[in-house]
């Protein structure tokens, strides 16, 4: 009964997250006709209007941009971390056996494209802080893209991209954790620590309501932003708290990320995208996308995560340490490897870490649109000539 809920709630997870990967790419796409049109102004109008949320005289005033990147992605921190805690508790990474392919898999496809991204900008060191962008895979595009392609994409080999792309989530939390965190108020960030810890002790009592982790949540978030730590983190470390079931045995975590999950796919993720993925094309040559930040992102993406990914999980396999699902064909493994090399969501939002220039954001968007897409295109290729065959 557990394994047949737990194959349905995958089911579910994933055709939901298809879809939302499909709203994701129109709004990207929409983002890139109000950036090149005669809207453009109006556009980037919008998302500089200063927005302020004041208590008492004491509040936080920023631009519609960052509220847009500080504050909605922090719900979509909260539910990548309740995805992750999930699928370690319970889902695709709650034994070896099921996690050592993805684990090294997702390892490759994290170190390869950095590496990629610093070769080609070694001797550019104003650019090496962009060295994790491509580092990231958009799961909810991948998965959008994969549902193009219908029957040909067994539902074993989009589990493998969830479990990989969730690895990929961990490591991405962790860098931008200990690499794009500036400075830190301490007496805020010890703020953060005492409302964690409240919010810990919640958790462990079992709460299933979930009033009290919006409310602590929404405090947590404050204290982790004006600590310096970013925003966003404040998500995933409330995300640990949330028990898995209340003391009545009552679904505590999947019930909060059933609900979320819609609001993220289908609002937060696509207006995160209308916001940062609408780059301006006007009077850009084609010898823009060779300048070593655009390549280094869109190279690192296409060419770095198929072989870290492809090459990692290849090698682990031949030497016993991981296996390849059932059903699953090599040529199936690189098609993934391939479709993996989608950064987009998390890539963008590393980007607008790592840079505060404007013409630094704008070439990081140009590489990760023109690295996406290249490798999506050639994930479909090959997957759409991919079949399912046992070892």
């Amino acid at each position: 009964m557990f394994v047949a809920s737990a194959a349905q709630s995958l089911r579910d997870f994933l055709k939901e997250e298809s879809a939302g990967g499909v709203v994701l790419m129109v709004a990207a796409a929409c983002a890139l006709v109000l950036a090149n049109s005669p809207l453009a102004a109006a556009y980037n109008s919008a998302l500089a209007t200063e927005i302020a949320l004041t208590v008492g005289g004491a509040g936080i005033e920023k631009p519609a941009l960052l509220w847009i990147n500080d504050g909605l992605m922090a719900l979509f921190f909260f539910l990548v971390g309740l995805e992750v805690k999930r699928e370690v508790l319970t889902g695709q990474l709650s034994s070896w056996k099921q996690s050592s392919l993805p684990l090294f898999a997702a390892i490759g496809g994290m170190v390869l494209p950095a590496l990629v991204f610093v070769a080609i900008n070694w001797n550019q060191p104003e650019n090496l802080a962009g060295w994790a962008v491509p580092a990231a895979t958009d799961i909810a595009f991948a998965l959008g893209i994969l549902a193009l392609l219908g029957s040909r994409v067994p539902v074993a080999l989009k589990a493998l991209l969830l479990a990989i792309a969730v690895i990929d989530d961990i490591g991405a939390i962790v860098i931008i954790a200990l690499f794009y965190t500036p400075s830190v108020d301490v007496s805020m960030l010890l703020g953060a620590v005492g409302v964690f810890a409240v919010l810990l002790a919640i958790g462990k009592a079992r709460v299933g309501s979930s009033l009290p982790y919006v409310i602590l949540g929404a405090a947590l978030w404050f204290f982790v932003l004006k600590s310096g730590v970013h925003a966003t983190l404040a998500g995933v470390a409330l995300a640990i708290t949330v028990p898995m079931n209340d003391r009545k045995g009552r679904d505590v975590l999947e019930r909060m990320e059933h609900g979320l999950h819609p609001w993220v796919a289908f609002l937060v993720v696509p207006v995160f995208a209308l916001a940062n993925a609408g780059v301006s094309f006007a009077g850009m040559e084609l010898s823009a996308f060779a300048a070593p930040l655009p390549m280094g992102i869109a190279l690192g993406l296409f060419v770095g995560k198929q072989l870290g990914i492809f090459g990692f999980a290849w090698a682990a396999a031949r030497t016993g340490i991981a296996s390849l699902p059932e059903g699953i064909s090599w040529k199936q493994v690189y098609g993934l490897s391939l479709i993996a090399g989608i950064g987009f969501t998390m890539s963008l939002f590393i980007g607008n870490l790592a840079f505060a220039s404007a013409d630094q954001i704008a070439a990081v968007k140009l590489g990760v649109i023109s690295g996406s897409l290249v490798a999506a295109l050639a994930g479909i290729f090959i997957l759409r000539n991919a079949e399912s065959n046992p070892q």
